[in-house]
This record gives C-alpha cells, structure tokens and sequence, in this order.
C-alpha cells in the first residue's frame, strides 16, 4: 500500500449528500488496509428533508452501490418518474412534458424533431409530446421498466428516474454505508483545527470535547459550508442576476389528485411551486424571489394550491443560487449543498451529489494532494453548474408571461452567452448541440425549448429525403405505435404492488 495514501476520511454533516458520500466510498475504497470513514452529524442541527425528485442517473448510482431496485422503493416510499410536467410556465393554461428517454425515430442519420418540424410545416400540428412514451405513458399514469431486448419498442430507450423521501433515502444509505465499515459520530462542531504549515484541516473538535483526525475532510454540512467557506475561504459565485428566486417554503400533504409518475412544476406569480407524489404523500414547495412577494403571502399560495390536507406546518428555506468558486481547496471537498445550490427546478440536486461524489473518486488524492488534479476537478465543478444554470435560465427568459413583476423580470433579462448562443442556432435552422459531456442531451433541450414556445426557423436539409407524403405516413405510424404501446404498460400503483408496495396503506397510515 501507499505510504502517502489516504487512511482516514471525516465526512462532516449526515442528511443525504452525507449518506450518499458515505455508501459510496465504503463501497469503492472500503477495504483497502487501515481505511476508515468517519460521518459527524448533529442531530440538533437536522437536514433539509423534503420529497425528492430525481433524473435517471440516479438508477446507475444505485446499480454500483448495489442496492436492489424494490429493496430501495419500498424502503424510501419511492415512486417512479417519467418526466416533469411544466404548468404555466408559457402563459396560463399551457402545459408540456420534459421526458426521459426520447421523440420517435432518428431517421436519414439525422435527429427526429427535424421530421417533425417538417410535417408542422406541411400542416400536421401534432405536438411533440406525442411522439414520446415517457410523456403519453405518464400523463395516463402508466409505467414500465425500458426494454433494451425489444430494440423496435418504444420501451427500448424509455428512461425513468425516482421520486422519494429524501429522509428515509438518508437512513437507507446509513445502513448500507455502517455494513460497508462507516462509522457515525453524534455531535456539534465547534472549532476547526488547522495545520500551520500546509493550512490543512487536522481536525474538527466537538462541543463534547471530542476531536476528530482526518487525511481528507468532506463537507456536507449544507448551506453554511462549515469547512470549505468558513474554514478555507473558497468564495461563493452569486447568480442572483439569472435565476432571482432565493427562497422556497414547502409542506407534505395527503395524498391527493392524479397518480402520474410525473414531478409537476406549475408557474405561480412569483416563482413557481414543485409536486412531487410518493406513496405515502405528497411534496410540495413554493420557491419564489423575495423580491417580489412576502413569505407569507408566499406560504398562503403555496397552502392554497395542494391537493390534500397539510400535514406538517410550512417550512421556510433561504438559498442563494450560484455555486463555490473552488470545490475542493487543500484536503477539503465540498459535496452537495455546501458546494452550491441551483433551484430544483430540473430535480438536479442529488445529481450533482452524485457527480461530484464520481469525480472524487476518479481523482483520489494522496496526503501529497496534487494541485493540477484539484484545478481540474474544480474547474468540471463550475462546468457542471454553469451548464445546470443556462439550462434553467431558458424555462424562465423563454415565456410570454407578463401578468407580474417577477415575469416581467424573467422575460426581459439578458440570457448568458452560451443560452443566447443555443437560442439563435434553433432559432435559425432548428438545431441542437450538446456541449461535451454536458448533463441535459440534446432532447431535453429540444423539449424544452419548444416546450417554451420557442420557435425553430427551419429543419435539417436532410429531411426532403423524404417525401412529404412519406413524411407525413411515418409521423402518423410512429406516434401511433407510441399510443398503442402506452396503452399496454401497467398503471403506476399496480406497477408498485407488483413489487410488494402498497400506496393505499401508507397513504391511510401517514
């Protein structure tokens, strides 16, 4: 073994970023020699437990850590998660669907939607939505696993994710994490030992007196960045200017309303309020800008508009959109929230755990902590919000709402230069470009963007390889193969029973 490898790693703060650290280190590096996890969590100080949303991504960072696909949704009351559904966003009484998976058939080598734009300009006005099973399955309710051995299926390439309770995710991963080696220590941090020649963390000593030793400090302890802000000064970048919505207020409710295996997101005057059903409940929140409505007024919108009787009391959260100028400085890494916040507009919170948790790994340091690994790992950090960033950006700029200020605002702000550049290349002959390794793929984009309104001025050349009446014919067979094999899949609740779930009882029991 390495004489400079690193032996003992502290985590610092529990809650699901924690957690996630935590099983998926002992998972990886848990048995090299002398090696040892170490999570300080207060319970005094608790977590931001709401429902969670999530992308598919999640589903592979299950797969390594070994979890058992029902084991996990029967323990963290999970439903499942075909896209979201965004409610007025354009202009009142408008709605679509960003769906996992994809639209129709690539064809000639080119993407479908230019077939698409095509056949509008041909006069078939059939909205995107149709040609996705992850939109026509959820909004019926419907879900199924993808089926890659069916490669004529539109089920071959259905993506799906998890909605869950992030509380009972956290003690799911606990177990896992304390079986695969971890131990937990119960106490408050109240000082922060640094080493006076490198400037490391040493330790974090604890109002019980104890202290805590450790080659690498992970922080996970929220907003507050307990070690990467107050102890090694990494610097907050504030996008206020691009995404103004800086608080939210969220309440569980009693089941209620549709049983779609969809999160909803419906735009309200101020920001917008977040559904997100379980088995049990459902989650709601209202993020909205301060600016430009009270906490009060925000939290009687957000009681106003559920679809069961509360079930807790309003919980208010205060945020700043932008992230850490350096993630990772000396031998502490910020993971989660202490990292940065985006608006969970997009259900991207635990995949930014889970992304940093990867590049953690790929970049494993040494006690020698080489500063070129550092500067790349900071450097696809920033990359990774940036990309997020524009990517919300464009839900808000591109609307025709002008019934408030906030809107106003939205609609009229001056959009970053990579979102400006999307905007113009669609907007010019209707195609799309996925930066590198960038986390949405060119059919979130799409569907966003003409979920928006907005409006592509032209196709691909390659689609007059087609005849219009070909062209017409295979839009009409694919959306109705789509139909029909939407409705073969199973409802949601049956779905979840076949796995030894059942909703009814736990929503009677909550």
């Amino acid at each position: 073994m390495r004489a400079d490898a690193i032996r003992r790693v502290v985590i610092v703060g529990g809650g699901t970023a924690g957690w996630m650290t935590a099983a998926a280190i002992t998972r990886i590096m848990g048995e090299m020699p002398d090696f040892c996890v170490e999570l300080v969590e207060s319970e005094e100080i608790g977590t931001i437990g709401v429902g969670e949303a999530t992308i598919p991504q999640i589903v592979l960072f299950n797969k390594m850590l070994g979890i058992e696909e029902a084991d996990f949704v029967r323990e963290t009351r999970a439903t499942y998660k075909l896209g979201i559904e965004f409610v007025d966003w354009v202009r009142p009484g408008h709605r679509y669907v960003h769906p996992f998976g994809f639209y129709g058939l690539d064809m000639k080598g080119i993407e479908f939607h230019h077939f698409w734009l095509k056949g509008r300009e041909l006069g078939d006005p059939t909205p995107l939505d149709a040609y996705s099973l992850s939109i026509v399955g959820g909004l019926q309710g419907r879900f199924a696993h993808p089926r890659p051995d069916q490669p004529a299926s539109p089920l071959s390439k259905l993506g799906y994710a998890f909605q869950f309770d992030a509380g009972l995710y956290a003690r799911f991963l606990r177990r896992l994490a304390e079986g695969n080696g971890a131990v937990r220590t119960e106490g408050r941090i109240i000082d922060v030992e640094r080493d006076a020649e490198t400037g490391h963390v040493a330790a974090v000593l604890l109002q019980s007196g104890k202290r805590v030793e450790g080659d690498l400090f992970l922080d996970c302890s929220g907003f507050r960045g307990l070690l990467i802000e107050g102890a090694m000064a990494a610097g907050f970048e504030d996008w206020t200017h691009w995404l103004p919505c800086d608080r939210a207020v969220a309440v569980p409710c009693e089941n209620g309303g549709d049983r779609q295996p969809l999160t909803r997101s419906t735009a309200r005057g101020a920001g917008w309020q977040w559904r997100i059903p379980l088995q049990h409940r459902i989650g709601n929140g209202y993020v909205y800008s301060s600016a430009h409505i009270s906490d009060d007024e925000a939290a009687a919108t957000l009681l106003a508009n559920l679809d069961g009787k509360p079930l807790a009391d309003p919980r208010p959260l205060r945020f700043t959109a932008g992230h850490r100028r350096r993630a990772w400085v000396g031998n502490v890494v910020a993971l989660g929230l202490a990292g940065g916040f985006l608006e969970p507009l997009e259900s991207t919170s635990i995949h930014l755990v889970q992304s940093a948790i990867a590049r953690l790994l790929t970049y494993w340091p040494t006690r020698n902590f080489d500063q070129r690994e550092i500067d790349r790992f900071n450097a696809a950090h920033v990359s990774d919000y940036l990309e997020i960033r524009d990517f919300l950006v464009l839900h808000y700029k591109a609307t025709e709402r002008a019934d408030t200020p906030f809107w106003d605002y939205c609609r009229t702000l001056e959009p970053p230069p990579a979102l400006a550049d999307k905007l113009a290349i669609f907007g010019a002959n209707g195609r799309i470009f996925r930066e590198g390794n960038e986390l949405f793929t060119e059919t979130s984009w799409l569907s966003v963007m003409v979920g928006q309104g907005v409006e592509a001025g032209g196709y691909h050349p390659a689609a007059d390889l087609l005849s219009d009446a070909e062209t017409l014919s295979r839009l009409q067979h694919i959306r109705q193969v789509v139909a029909d094999t939407a409705s073969i899949m199973p409802l949601q609740d049956d779905y979840l029973r076949q796995i030894g779930c059942d909703p009814a009882a736990l929503a009677a029991a909550s």
